[in-house]
């Protein structure tokens, strides 16, 4: 397949290091550090896992706000 494309310095400094060191032609140099490429891979992440704790019992019903309010802000909050 032909094909342009633009490379960047760094990467044409790299290609031309492999062709100088090899022997090699730039499409054969280009398709090495290609193939490099692919098949590198990154390092495995440490699994995440997220840590609890209990907070003991709620003091008011989680799922009433009203009484949650009167306990932070006293009666007659409203």
């Amino acid at each position: 397949m032909r094909t342009t494309v633009t490379l960047d310095e760094d990467v044409v400094k790299a290609l031309e290091a492999l062709r100088r060191e090899r022997g090699l032609g730039t499409s054969a140099a280009l398709n090495e550090l290609v193939r490099r490429g692919l098949a590198a891979t990154e390092p495995p992440r440490a699994r995440f896992r997220q840590r609890t704790s209990s907070m003991g019992t709620p003091k008011v019903a989680l799922d009433d706000i009203g009484s949650a309010l009167e306990l932070l802000e006293g009666e007659g909050h409203g």
